[in-house]
């Protein structure tokens, strides 16, 4: 078996894959490797075909399902735990596999309890120094009856097992991408991995989460000020980096009500800022844009209903990975130079969805239907302006389909049967800041960082501080946060 050990440095030190030397034990957790043992990583297709290849299906997590404890009785889940264990030996004396907590495109992640905690470094452990302080038993000579000592409590782990479906670049990719991210607040951190043979498996901190759809129609303004807080760190997190997650929904945040922390999860779209793009138009001068030959085609065109019979433009081939409905304009117009922002679009996405109390708030089918549902709340005229942003052209001949859209207050007054009042205050302040998440102009959307800034999000800032440390029964993996 081979293991896939994080390092410590960054990109000065990279991930690596190694064997580790003949063993009738399993294999240890490295802290280095050697140089020889990148021979062993085989890349196969580049992650920008692999993502293609997944565009027109929506992404699922694989963290899609909550954290609850039932037992597991499913004989199909039992069957796959038992052959997971098998394919790793050693497996057992390590970890002992619980249940299964979520099923993706990509993969499955189990459950798990860390047999060996006490063994290795648990930085990432928030409540490591708990049991570390705990109280010792009193002894019969101090007046009292002899306690026997207290067993330190469970500590569980989040098992991903990577489907070799997936090929060895987009595996290595995700892996790579969380290395960089180890101490990253709010960002789920690689503890370590493994591989036998095609088979990875990743080791991730089990953190315990409420389903979005339990609490999200709930949540009062502060509420959504706190979550979105906690997410918009750790995107500012991962975009310090020139990281794209590509794939912000809330199932990829998990995120506990009552501790009031979450963490981002599933990096398996991600890619570097700037990976494998071209040039666009977005990203040039507005005089020098219209000038473009290209451009100037798209306006002179007949505009007229359906789709030219004739269409002498060229095929334009983009990074649409992604899951349908948060997924921003640029992807959806086939931008080749996306950036960090289109996170951002998703996260404002989220945000509409809270306030509007409908999940999920787009449902389209495909990307055409997407940009219909954009264009209902924008209006024509600026969906026209966006696509030619991006070189593009956008008509639409659906009578239900006006010039200037709607308002995100309307819209929001609509959804939870308000029409004819006001919004409180509170929310015409958390609808500003939807606003500037989902600008159509991915340069004019703001930043993490100017996000983290903003005054909706700095509501709630004294009950969080109130809240940090009250956990339950159960809260003993939480991640750093």
């Amino acid at each position: 078996m081979e293991s896939v050990v994080p390092g410590r440095g960054h990109r000065d030190q990279p991930f690596t894959i190694h064997e580790d030397a003949p063993s009738t034990a399993d294999t240890e957790m490295l802290e280095s490797a050697s140089p020889e043992d990148d021979d062993n990583v085989e890349q196969m297709d580049d992650m920008a075909d692999d993502m293609e290849g997944a565009d027109d299906e929506d992404q699922e997590s694989d963290y899609s399902a909550s954290s609850d404890d039932e037992v597991v009785e499913d004989p199909y889940v039992l069957q796959d735990m038992e052959k997971l264990q098998n394919s790793f030996p050693g497996f057992r004396e390590k970890y002992r596999l619980i249940k299964r907590i979520g099923e993706g495109t990509f993969s499955t992640v189990y459950k798990a309890e860390d047999l060996l905690y006490d063994d290795y470094d648990n930085s990432w452990d928030l409540d490591r120094d708990n049991d570390r302080y705990a109280p010792p038993p009193l002894r019969s000579g101090d007046g009292a009856e002899a306690q026997p000592s207290r067993r330190r409590k469970p500590k569980y782990v989040a098992v991903k097992k990577i489907y070799v479906t997936s090929s060895p670049s987009r595996i290595f990719n995700e892996l790579d991408l969380l290395h960089d991210l180890r101490g990253c607040k709010a960002v789920c951190p690689l503890i370590t991995a493994f591989r036998s043979a095609d088979q990875v498996i990743a080791i991730l901190p089990y953190f315990r989460h409420a389903d979005f759809r339990d609490y999200f129609r709930d949540m009062t303004v502060t509420d959504m000020a706190i979550y979105l807080r906690s997410l918009f760190t750790a995107l500012a997190s991962v975009h310090s980096h020139n990281i794209i997650h590509r794939d912000i929904k809330p199932t990829n945040f998990l995120y506990n009500p009552a501790t009031r922390r979450g963490v981002l999860v599933d990096f398996g779209l991600a890619e570097r800022e700037g990976y494998d793009c071209k040039p666009c138009v977005c990203h040039e001068p507005m005089a020098r844009r219209m000038k473009r030959a290209a451009v100037k085609k798209l306006a002179a065109m007949p505009r007229k209903g359906g789709y030219p019979r004739d269409d002498t433009r060229p095929s334009r081939r983009a990074n649409r990975a992604g899951t349908r409905g948060f997924r921003a304009p640029e992807v959806l117009f086939k931008c080749t130079e996306q950036t960090t922002k289109i996170d951002i679009w998703s996260a404002g996405v989220i945000l509409l969805t809270i306030l509007s109390k409908r999940f999920p708030f787009f449902n389209s089918a495909d990307d055409v239907e997407a940009m219909i549902e954009i264009a209902t709340i924008f209006g024509w005229h600026r969906m026209q302006q966006t696509a030619a942003l991006h070189g593009c052209m956008f008509e639409t001949t659906i009578p239900t389909i006006g010039k200037s859209g709607f308002s995100f207050e309307a819209i929001i007054l609509w959804s939870t049967n308000r029409s004819g009042k006001e919004l409180p205050e509170d929310e015409q302040l958390a609808v500003e800041f939807l606003k500037r998440c989902m600008e159509l102009d991915p340069s004019k959307r703001i930043s993490a960082e100017e996000a983290l800034r903003h005054e909706f999000l700095q509501l709630g800032l004294e009950q969080e501080a109130e809240g940090k440390g009250e956990t339950g029964d159960d809260e003993l993996d939480i991640l750093k946060v």
